[in-house]
């Protein structure tokens, strides 16, 4: 059932054009992730669907009665209650309700006395009826549900009774969220609902929304989100919206594949409409009636061709390269022991690990468990209680702030890299510059006005004009949008140096890093291997229980199943192969046709040409039919 559609809907800012002729639907249980880059509609999309924004064109229906909560990604919530308390307003019905159940129990008392009556008769129905929706909005177990929302958000019991007033800018958001989800919509609007939650708490929030019964329409940078909840992508580009009935990454492989297509439809279409050029211009030199009604005939059919369009160009990207200067020694770090309090409270304990020259390790952990704290330590800007840290040789660190401290607000972008490299001239620090998208009058902004992607970018720019070696980096991939986190992604893949990084972005740890240390509250584990690798492992033990329990036909199911996909692994490598050698011989067979038919005696046999174009034309199709079935098969 449809309870969202929007037909043709667009937006101008004066004579920036926003949105134009966007339509689709949403169904019920849907849920959608919404993608583009930054400034290219998403969050203006959302404000129109809630009626904060008057739309210039288009039409939308939304299904009577239709309840629609939206999630703005910046929120303060300004209250003197407590977290709790503040939860419970989501509640004030069935919290008069209670009431009005207590009320009637001691009317129905009173009268009870007078025996039996049409009156009590009454009564007895009204609190029959008012108790039974009672019971079926949750009355008796709402309390115990914000409690659990809260929790799966990351509040701990203590954070029950504080007040609102004092929580950070991320735990009011998370509480937003949290009231949000309590108040169950039919139409949930999240605009980056996992900005200020940790692994945890998205792990939880996934599972959430894959069991909401309601339908959800997500903007969202955590690729690795995406993939577990969406069922459906909705991509904003160029002021038009695209919708792909897949995940993330089956997005990405239709995108590509899509883009390819369209790529070589394009380029093909255009040597074709070069080869007939060519062919009409010597046809009309020749100067026989013969010729030009030829050249006429081929122009006419030329005109009337349907243009391919150009496939879309990629958006600007930044470009990014860390190149140490310095080569460290092997060992890099190294923490032993370590512990750190605050006044009674023990944050740190007995911690202990090493990190080499030339790996890439994500440190993770819940929130508040000490990963930024364990930070400043490294960097020598708190002391630690006990133990010790060791530099390796030769190292130098980078950090990059997830806050940014390290920049001067006061500063213009370009004084604030040309104060650090005063021996740049000014081609050098302008170029530097446009290479992070920082174009024209740009540079002279102040960076109090950037917003907080413009922010990342710079203080990267600052790390890589740096001397590091080691770099830490906390919560890098914050602010930015997915093509510059594939960016990052791509310069620390490539990076020489040693990389410890603080991310809660799944998809960029899975990419990037070779360790992962896992900071509890019992220590810090190491996990040789990536994301997934860590994931696996902390399964194992599950899995290690489920085999004692496996029976020998089970056993040998599954080996013959393991076989099976060998076997499908190692057909599916022959038939790439075989399609590479079927694509070479049909690319040699259009080239060869193609000299023939620039041959100029080839103009004396109009026949002959007819013949050997529409040979062409098969062979070009068998051509683009063998190109989708290789990309097909390589993307598997």
């Amino acid at each position: 059932m449809i309870v969202l559609s929007c037909t043709n809907i667009s937006k101008t800012y004066v004579v920036d054009t926003i949105l134009k002729d966007i339509s689709f639907a949403v169904e019920d249980g849907d849920k959608i992730g919404l993608i583009g880059l930054n400034g290219s509609g998403k969050t203006t999309l959302f404000n129109i669907l809630v009626g904060e924004t008057e739309k210039d064109s288009g039409d939308i229906y939304i299904q009577k009665n239709l309840k629609i909560g939206y999630l703005k990604q910046h929120v303060d919530v300004n209250s003197n209650e407590t977290v709790f308390n503040e939860c419970l307003k989501v509640f004030e019905p069935l919290i008069e309700m209670e009431k009005k159940l207590r009320s009637l129990e001691e009317e129905i008392s009173k009268i009870s006395e007078k025996g039996e009556t049409r009156e009590l008769e009454l009564l007895m129905k009204e609190y029959s009826q008012l108790l039974e929706e009672f019971n079926e909005k949750n009355g008796y177990g709402f309390k115990s549900e914000i409690k659990g929302v809260l929790k799966g958000l990351g509040f701990d019991d203590e954070d029950m009774d504080k007040k609102i007033s004092i929580l950070s800018g991320g735990q009011k958001a998370r509480l937003s969220l949290a009231k949000l989800l309590l108040e169950k919509p039919d139409l949930l609007l999240l605009d980056e609902p996992t900005n200020h939650l940790d692994i945890e708490a998205i792990g939880w929030l996934e599972e959430f929304l894959k069991e909401y019964k309601g339908a959800a329409i997500i903007i969202s940078h955590d690729r690795y989100f995406l993939d577990n909840v969406v069922n459906r992508i909705f991509h904003l580009e160029n002021h038009h919206l695209k919708t792909y009935t897949t995940n993330y990454t089956g997005y990405m492989k239709q995108r590509k594949l899509e883009l390819e297509i369209m790529r070589r439809e394009y380029e093909n279409q255009q040597k074709e409409i070069k080869r007939q050029e060519e062919i009409i211009r010597r046809f009309s030199n020749y100067g026989g009636q013969r010729y030009i009604k030829q050249a006429q005939s081929r122009q006419k059919l030329l005109d009337k061709m349907k243009a391919v369009p150009e496939p879309p160009k990629e958006g600007k990207k930044f470009k990014l390269t860390f190149e140490p200067k310095v080569i460290s020694g092997r060992q890099v770090l190294k923490v032993e022991n370590l512990g750190k309090s605050f006044d009674d409270y023990k944050l740190l304990e007995d911690i202990n690990f090493s990190i080499y020259r030339g790996e890439k390790v994500g440190l993770i952990g819940p929130n508040g468990i000490g990963k930024t704290t364990l930070f400043k330590m490294i960097l020598r800007d708190i002391p630690c209680d006990e133990g010790n840290i060791i530099l390796g040789h030769g190292v130098n660190i980078g950090y990059f702030d997830q806050e940014q401290s390290n920049l001067n607000l006061n500063k213009t972008v370009i004084d604030e890299i040309w104060d650090e490299n005063p021996t740049f001239d000014h081609f050098t620090i302008r170029s530097l510059l446009g290479r992070f998208l920082f174009i024209g009058d740009d540079i002279f902004k102040e960076i109090e006005e950037l917003s907080g992607g413009e922010r990342s970018r710079l203080s990267l720019l600052k790390m890589m004009l740096s001397n590091a070696n080691f770099l830490l980096m906390d919560e890098p991939t914050n602010h930015l949008d997915i093509d510059s986190k594939e960016v990052l992604e791509e310069a620390l893949i490539d990076y020489k140096g040693t990389l410890l990084v603080i991310s809660h972005d799944r998809y960029f740890l899975n990419r990037v890093t070779n360790k992962i240390l896992e900071l509890t509250k019992e220590g810090i584990k190491e996990y040789l291997g990536n994301y997934d690798y860590y994931l696996e492992k902390k399964r194992e033990v599950i899995v290690e229980e489920d085999e004692e329990y496996k029976t020998k036909t089970q056993i040998k199911q599954e080996k013959k199943k393991e076989k099976e996909m060998l076997m499908l692994e190692k057909k599916r490598k022959k038939e790439i192969q075989d399609l590479e050698k079927s694509i070479e011989e049909y690319e040699n067979k259009i080239s060869n046709l193609d000299e023939e038919l620039c041959n100029p005696k080839l103009y004396e046999n109009p026949e002959r040409i007819l013949e050997l174009t529409k040979e062409r034309e098969q062979i070009k199709l068998n051509l683009d039919y063998l190109y989708e079935k290789w990309i097909e098969l390589t993307e598997n």
